[in-house]
Protein backbone atom coordinates (compact mmCIF):
# COMPACT_ATOMS: atom_id res chain seq x y z
CA UNK A 1 0.00 0.00 0.00
CA UNK A 2 1.36 3.43 -0.60
CA UNK A 3 1.56 5.48 1.92
CA UNK A 4 -0.26 8.95 1.58
CA UNK A 5 2.29 12.31 0.22
CA UNK A 6 2.80 14.81 2.68
CA UNK A 7 0.93 18.00 2.85
CA UNK A 8 2.65 20.61 1.69
CA UNK A 9 1.73 23.60 4.09
CA UNK A 10 1.14 26.91 2.23
CA UNK A 11 3.44 30.00 2.22
CA UNK A 12 2.72 32.81 4.12
CA UNK A 13 2.21 35.23 0.98
CA UNK A 14 0.86 33.30 -2.15
CA UNK A 15 2.10 35.20 -5.20
CA UNK A 16 0.71 34.19 -8.77
CA UNK A 17 -0.28 34.83 -11.76
CA UNK A 18 -4.51 34.55 -12.98
CA UNK A 19 -5.46 35.94 -16.38
CA UNK A 20 -4.15 39.47 -16.47
CA UNK A 21 -3.77 39.81 -12.62
CA UNK A 22 -0.90 39.30 -10.60
CA UNK A 23 -2.58 37.97 -7.15
CA UNK A 24 -0.76 38.69 -4.02
CA UNK A 25 -2.54 36.91 -1.20
CA UNK A 26 -1.96 37.46 2.69
CA UNK A 27 -2.12 34.15 3.95
CA UNK A 28 -2.00 33.85 7.61
CA UNK A 29 -5.73 33.61 8.40
CA UNK A 30 -4.58 32.18 11.89
CA UNK A 31 -3.29 35.57 12.60
CA UNK A 32 -5.53 37.60 10.62
CA UNK A 33 -3.19 37.85 8.25
CA UNK A 34 -0.58 39.59 10.32
CA UNK A 35 2.38 40.89 8.15
CA UNK A 36 6.46 39.10 9.15
CA UNK A 37 9.04 41.17 7.82
CA UNK A 38 9.60 38.13 5.17
CA UNK A 39 6.35 38.65 4.04
CA UNK A 40 6.76 42.28 3.32
CA UNK A 41 9.99 41.50 1.69
CA UNK A 42 8.20 38.71 -0.54
CA UNK A 43 5.64 41.46 -1.64
CA UNK A 44 8.40 43.60 -2.87
CA UNK A 45 9.85 40.62 -4.81
CA UNK A 46 6.22 39.90 -6.01
CA UNK A 47 5.90 43.70 -7.19
CA UNK A 48 9.76 43.60 -9.14
CA UNK A 49 7.89 40.11 -11.14
CA UNK A 50 4.64 42.03 -11.61
CA UNK A 51 5.86 45.04 -13.11
CA UNK A 52 7.93 43.60 -15.51
CA UNK A 53 6.00 41.37 -16.59
CA UNK A 54 3.94 42.91 -19.65
CA UNK A 55 1.18 39.94 -19.18
CA UNK A 56 0.44 41.37 -16.02
CA UNK A 57 -2.80 44.33 -16.30
CA UNK A 58 -3.51 44.90 -12.69
CA UNK A 59 -2.54 43.64 -9.03
CA UNK A 60 -4.81 42.18 -6.84
CA UNK A 61 -4.15 42.53 -2.93
CA UNK A 62 -6.27 39.82 -0.91
CA UNK A 63 -6.01 37.95 2.45
CA UNK A 64 -7.24 34.77 3.30
CA UNK A 65 -9.75 33.45 5.53
CA UNK A 66 -13.40 35.15 6.68
CA UNK A 67 -12.05 37.53 9.15
CA UNK A 68 -10.16 39.85 7.07
CA UNK A 69 -7.27 41.59 5.11
CA UNK A 70 -5.01 42.02 7.64
CA UNK A 71 -4.50 42.62 11.41
CA UNK A 72 -1.43 44.24 10.99
CA UNK A 73 2.33 44.02 11.68
CA UNK A 74 3.68 41.11 13.57
CA UNK A 75 3.62 43.03 16.62
CA UNK A 76 4.46 39.85 18.86
CA UNK A 77 8.01 39.61 17.39
CA UNK A 78 8.62 43.22 17.29
CA UNK A 79 8.16 43.01 21.10
CA UNK A 80 10.36 40.17 21.89
CA UNK A 81 13.06 41.73 19.82
CA UNK A 82 12.31 45.28 21.51
CA UNK A 83 13.03 43.45 25.25
CA UNK A 84 16.56 42.33 24.19
CA UNK A 85 17.52 45.74 22.21
CA UNK A 86 17.50 43.99 19.14
CA UNK A 87 17.36 46.08 15.34
CA UNK A 88 13.97 44.27 14.05
CA UNK A 89 12.35 47.07 14.02
CA UNK A 90 15.15 49.03 12.66
CA UNK A 91 15.29 46.91 9.94
CA UNK A 92 11.22 46.01 9.13
CA UNK A 93 10.12 49.39 9.82
CA UNK A 94 12.97 50.83 7.05
CA UNK A 95 12.00 47.92 4.40
CA UNK A 96 8.31 48.29 5.21
CA UNK A 97 7.75 52.50 4.92
CA UNK A 98 9.76 51.96 1.79
CA UNK A 99 7.52 49.17 0.35
CA UNK A 100 4.55 51.76 1.40
CA UNK A 101 6.23 54.34 -0.68
CA UNK A 102 6.54 52.20 -3.46
CA UNK A 103 2.70 50.69 -3.47
CA UNK A 104 1.39 54.67 -4.19
CA UNK A 105 3.88 54.98 -6.80
CA UNK A 106 2.89 51.18 -8.50
CA UNK A 107 3.06 52.14 -12.37
CA UNK A 108 -0.04 49.55 -12.72
CA UNK A 109 -3.85 49.52 -11.27
CA UNK A 110 -3.34 47.68 -7.84
CA UNK A 111 -6.53 46.96 -6.33
CA UNK A 112 -6.72 46.22 -2.62
CA UNK A 113 -10.03 43.78 -1.27
CA UNK A 114 -10.05 45.61 2.11
CA UNK A 115 -12.78 43.36 3.44
CA UNK A 116 -13.06 42.32 7.04
CA UNK A 117 -10.02 43.88 9.27
CA UNK A 118 -7.91 45.74 8.20
CA UNK A 119 -5.07 47.54 10.48
CA UNK A 120 -1.86 48.90 10.92
CA UNK A 121 0.47 47.06 8.24
CA UNK A 122 -2.20 46.18 6.38
CA UNK A 123 -3.45 50.02 6.04
CA UNK A 124 -0.01 50.43 4.53
CA UNK A 125 -0.20 47.46 2.25
CA UNK A 126 -4.00 48.94 1.27
CA UNK A 127 -4.56 52.46 1.83
CA UNK A 128 -1.60 53.76 -0.86
CA UNK A 129 -3.21 51.31 -3.31
CA UNK A 130 -4.56 53.34 -6.58
CA UNK A 131 -8.25 51.25 -6.27
CA UNK A 132 -9.53 50.80 -2.66
CA UNK A 133 -12.22 48.83 -1.95
CA UNK A 134 -14.06 47.88 1.61
CA UNK A 135 -17.20 45.98 2.53
CA UNK A 136 -19.82 46.09 4.49
CA UNK A 137 -18.13 43.92 6.62
CA UNK A 138 -14.71 46.18 6.46
CA UNK A 139 -13.28 47.50 9.82
CA UNK A 140 -10.72 49.86 9.59
CA UNK A 141 -8.61 51.10 12.20
CA UNK A 142 -4.88 52.01 13.72
CA UNK A 143 -5.35 51.71 16.97
CA UNK A 144 -1.41 52.21 17.30
CA UNK A 145 -1.73 54.97 20.44
CA UNK A 146 -3.46 52.26 22.44
CA UNK A 147 0.46 50.54 22.02
CA UNK A 148 2.40 53.07 23.14
CA UNK A 149 3.14 54.17 19.26
CA UNK A 150 1.76 56.37 16.36
CA UNK A 151 -0.40 55.90 13.52
CA UNK A 152 2.68 55.16 11.46
CA UNK A 153 3.16 53.22 7.20
CA UNK A 154 1.71 56.16 6.28
CA UNK A 155 -0.89 56.93 8.37
CA UNK A 156 0.18 60.35 9.74
CA UNK A 157 -0.30 61.27 5.68
CA UNK A 158 -3.28 59.45 4.99
CA UNK A 159 -5.11 60.77 8.58
CA UNK A 160 -4.24 64.48 7.83
CA UNK A 161 -5.73 64.28 4.03
CA UNK A 162 -9.28 63.31 5.76
CA UNK A 163 -11.68 65.45 5.80
CA UNK A 164 -12.12 68.32 8.90
CA UNK A 165 -10.28 66.91 11.90
CA UNK A 166 -11.78 63.40 11.14
CA UNK A 167 -8.14 61.79 10.85
CA UNK A 168 -7.21 63.61 14.17
CA UNK A 169 -10.07 62.23 15.64
CA UNK A 170 -9.48 58.36 13.90
CA UNK A 171 -5.49 58.64 14.98
CA UNK A 172 -6.06 59.53 18.53
CA UNK A 173 -8.64 57.63 19.55
CA UNK A 174 -7.75 54.08 17.57
CA UNK A 175 -11.55 54.38 16.32
CA UNK A 176 -13.05 52.26 13.92
CA UNK A 177 -14.29 52.68 10.27
CA UNK A 178 -16.47 50.94 8.38
CA UNK A 179 -16.73 50.74 4.94
CA UNK A 180 -18.52 54.46 3.93
CA UNK A 181 -16.43 55.63 7.08
CA UNK A 182 -12.85 54.52 4.96
CA UNK A 183 -14.05 56.53 2.21
CA UNK A 184 -15.27 59.80 3.54
CA UNK A 185 -11.75 59.57 5.67
CA UNK A 186 -10.28 59.05 2.11
CA UNK A 187 -8.76 55.69 2.81
CA UNK A 188 -10.94 54.36 0.22
CA UNK A 189 -12.28 54.33 -2.98
CA UNK A 190 -15.42 52.44 -3.34
CA UNK A 191 -18.28 50.31 -1.43
CA UNK A 192 -18.67 46.81 -3.23
CA UNK A 193 -20.94 44.16 -1.43
CA UNK A 194 -19.00 41.56 -0.05
CA UNK A 195 -21.06 39.00 -1.91
CA UNK A 196 -19.44 40.28 -5.36
CA UNK A 197 -16.23 40.42 -4.72
CA UNK A 198 -15.49 36.87 -6.13
CA UNK A 199 -17.45 38.35 -9.52
CA UNK A 200 -15.47 41.24 -9.35
CA UNK A 201 -12.55 39.45 -8.78
CA UNK A 202 -13.02 36.98 -12.13
CA UNK A 203 -13.66 40.49 -13.99
CA UNK A 204 -10.25 41.60 -12.61
CA UNK A 205 -8.37 38.67 -14.25
CA UNK A 206 -9.96 38.72 -17.44
CA UNK A 207 -8.61 42.50 -18.18
CA UNK A 208 -6.24 42.37 -21.33
CA UNK A 209 -3.32 44.73 -21.77
CA UNK A 210 -4.05 47.92 -22.50
CA UNK A 211 -6.49 48.29 -19.81
CA UNK A 212 -6.59 51.92 -18.19
CA UNK A 213 -6.42 52.75 -14.54
CA UNK A 214 -9.43 54.49 -15.04
CA UNK A 215 -10.82 51.42 -17.07
CA UNK A 216 -10.38 49.70 -14.15
CA UNK A 217 -12.01 52.32 -12.11
CA UNK A 218 -14.90 52.21 -13.85
CA UNK A 219 -14.82 48.42 -14.01
CA UNK A 220 -15.31 48.56 -10.20
CA UNK A 221 -17.77 50.85 -10.18
CA UNK A 222 -20.22 48.83 -11.49
CA UNK A 223 -20.14 46.57 -8.61
CA UNK A 224 -20.31 48.99 -5.98
CA UNK A 225 -22.89 50.55 -3.57
CA UNK A 226 -22.31 54.38 -4.42
CA UNK A 227 -21.85 55.30 -0.99
CA UNK A 228 -19.76 57.82 0.30
CA UNK A 229 -20.31 58.90 3.91
CA UNK A 230 -20.81 56.72 7.01
CA UNK A 231 -21.98 57.62 10.50
CA UNK A 232 -18.56 59.48 11.50
CA UNK A 233 -19.69 62.63 8.56
CA UNK A 234 -22.89 63.12 10.94
CA UNK A 235 -19.97 63.62 13.87
CA UNK A 236 -17.55 65.95 11.84
CA UNK A 237 -19.16 69.76 13.21
CA UNK A 238 -18.38 68.34 16.73
CA UNK A 239 -15.44 66.46 15.99
CA UNK A 240 -14.04 69.40 14.34
CA UNK A 241 -14.82 71.78 17.47
CA UNK A 242 -12.99 69.01 19.78
CA UNK A 243 -9.59 68.03 17.79
CA UNK A 244 -9.11 71.30 16.46
CA UNK A 245 -6.32 72.10 18.87
CA UNK A 246 -2.66 71.15 18.27
CA UNK A 247 -1.89 70.24 22.18
CA UNK A 248 -3.34 67.28 24.01
CA UNK A 249 -4.32 69.15 27.20
CA UNK A 250 -6.97 71.19 24.55
CA UNK A 251 -8.79 68.70 23.67
CA UNK A 252 -9.14 67.13 26.56
CA UNK A 253 -10.20 70.35 28.02
CA UNK A 254 -12.56 71.14 25.00
CA UNK A 255 -13.88 67.61 25.65
CA UNK A 256 -14.65 67.69 29.31
CA UNK A 257 -16.48 70.83 28.78
CA UNK A 258 -18.54 69.11 26.49
CA UNK A 259 -20.89 67.54 28.89
CA UNK A 260 -22.73 65.21 25.81
CA UNK A 261 -22.38 61.30 26.16
CA UNK A 262 -20.25 60.89 22.66
CA UNK A 263 -17.67 63.74 24.11
CA UNK A 264 -17.49 61.73 27.30
CA UNK A 265 -17.26 58.31 25.80
CA UNK A 266 -14.40 59.90 23.53
CA UNK A 267 -13.24 61.18 26.67
CA UNK A 268 -12.84 57.63 27.89
CA UNK A 269 -11.08 56.40 24.75
CA UNK A 270 -8.42 59.16 25.28
CA UNK A 271 -7.48 58.08 28.70
CA UNK A 272 -6.90 54.81 27.74
CA UNK A 273 -4.07 55.24 25.54
CA UNK A 274 -0.65 56.46 25.85
CA UNK A 275 0.18 60.04 27.05
CA UNK A 276 3.34 60.03 25.37
CA UNK A 277 1.72 58.41 22.24
CA UNK A 278 -0.57 60.47 21.67
CA UNK A 279 1.25 63.89 21.94
CA UNK A 280 3.42 62.24 19.33
CA UNK A 281 0.86 61.46 17.31
CA UNK A 282 -0.63 64.53 16.87
CA UNK A 283 2.73 67.08 16.27
CA UNK A 284 3.35 64.12 13.61
CA UNK A 285 -0.37 64.86 12.16
CA UNK A 286 0.24 68.28 12.47
CA UNK A 287 3.47 68.50 10.51
CA UNK A 288 1.65 65.72 8.01
CA UNK A 289 -0.79 68.71 7.15
CA UNK A 290 2.21 70.68 5.30
CA UNK A 291 4.05 67.53 4.25
CA UNK A 292 4.85 67.69 0.63
CA UNK A 293 4.62 63.76 0.15
CA UNK A 294 4.10 60.41 1.45
CA UNK A 295 7.97 60.17 2.05
CA UNK A 296 8.45 63.01 3.61
CA UNK A 297 5.61 61.57 6.59
CA UNK A 298 7.20 58.22 5.87
CA UNK A 299 10.65 59.78 7.04
CA UNK A 300 9.59 61.26 9.92
CA UNK A 301 7.34 58.32 11.27
CA UNK A 302 10.65 56.48 10.91
CA UNK A 303 13.10 58.59 12.81
CA UNK A 304 9.85 58.55 15.91
CA UNK A 305 9.61 54.62 15.00
CA UNK A 306 12.86 53.71 16.41
CA UNK A 307 12.49 56.04 19.51
CA UNK A 308 9.45 54.22 20.13
CA UNK A 309 11.02 51.16 20.39
CA UNK A 310 13.07 52.06 22.84
CA UNK A 311 10.80 52.82 24.74
CA UNK A 312 8.93 51.71 27.53
CA UNK A 313 5.33 52.54 27.02
CA UNK A 314 6.01 50.55 23.55
CA UNK A 315 6.17 47.58 25.40
CA UNK A 316 3.93 47.88 27.83
CA UNK A 317 1.18 48.73 25.47
CA UNK A 318 1.93 45.34 23.52
CA UNK A 319 2.08 43.54 26.90
CA UNK A 320 -1.21 44.74 28.20
CA UNK A 321 -3.13 44.00 24.80
CA UNK A 322 -0.90 41.27 23.16
CA UNK A 323 0.42 39.07 25.55
CA UNK A 324 -0.83 39.50 29.18
CA UNK A 325 -4.30 40.84 27.60
CA UNK A 326 -5.16 42.37 30.74
CA UNK A 327 -5.79 45.80 28.88
CA UNK A 328 -4.57 47.28 31.57
CA UNK A 329 -1.08 49.58 30.66
CA UNK A 330 0.78 51.46 33.23
CA UNK A 331 1.81 54.33 31.02
CA UNK A 332 5.14 56.66 31.98
CA UNK A 333 4.26 59.56 32.34
CA UNK A 334 0.52 58.54 33.25
CA UNK A 335 -0.90 61.76 32.54
CA UNK A 336 -0.81 63.81 29.70
CA UNK A 337 0.25 67.05 31.51
CA UNK A 338 3.42 64.91 32.06
CA UNK A 339 5.12 64.95 28.92
CA UNK A 340 7.61 67.28 28.65
CA UNK A 341 9.14 68.39 25.08
CA UNK A 342 12.17 67.26 26.13
CA UNK A 343 10.46 63.73 26.37
CA UNK A 344 8.80 64.19 22.90
CA UNK A 345 11.60 66.27 21.03
CA UNK A 346 13.61 62.91 20.82
CA UNK A 347 10.89 61.12 18.16
CA UNK A 348 11.20 63.98 15.93
CA UNK A 349 15.71 64.48 15.28
CA UNK A 350 16.85 63.47 12.88
CA UNK A 351 19.05 60.34 12.77
CA UNK A 352 21.96 60.57 10.62
CA UNK A 353 23.08 57.04 8.97
CA UNK A 354 20.05 55.76 9.80
CA UNK A 355 17.66 57.94 7.82
CA UNK A 356 15.24 56.15 5.72
CA UNK A 357 15.84 56.60 1.75
CA UNK A 358 13.71 55.95 -0.76
CA UNK A 359 15.20 54.11 -4.37
CA UNK A 360 14.40 56.29 -6.58
CA UNK A 361 15.85 54.50 -9.47
CA UNK A 362 12.46 52.35 -9.86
Amino acid sequence: MTAPAASVAEPDLIVRREGGAGIIRLNRPKAINAVTLEMFRDVDKALDAFEADPDVVVIVLEGAGERGLCAGGDIRALYENSKVKGDLGKILWREEYILNARIAKFPKPYVAFMDGIVMGGGVGLSAHSSHRIVTERTKLAMPEVGLGFFPDVGGTFLLSHAPGEIGTYFGLTGDTMNGPDAIYARFADAVVPSSKLAILREALIEVRPGTTSDQVKALIAGYATGETAGPVAAMQPKIDAWFAHDRMQDIVASLQRDGSELAQSTLKTLNEKSPRGMVVALKLLRLARTASSLEQCLVREYRAALEVFKSDDFREGVRAAVIDKDRNPKWSPARIEDVTSEMVAPYFAEIGADELVFDTSR
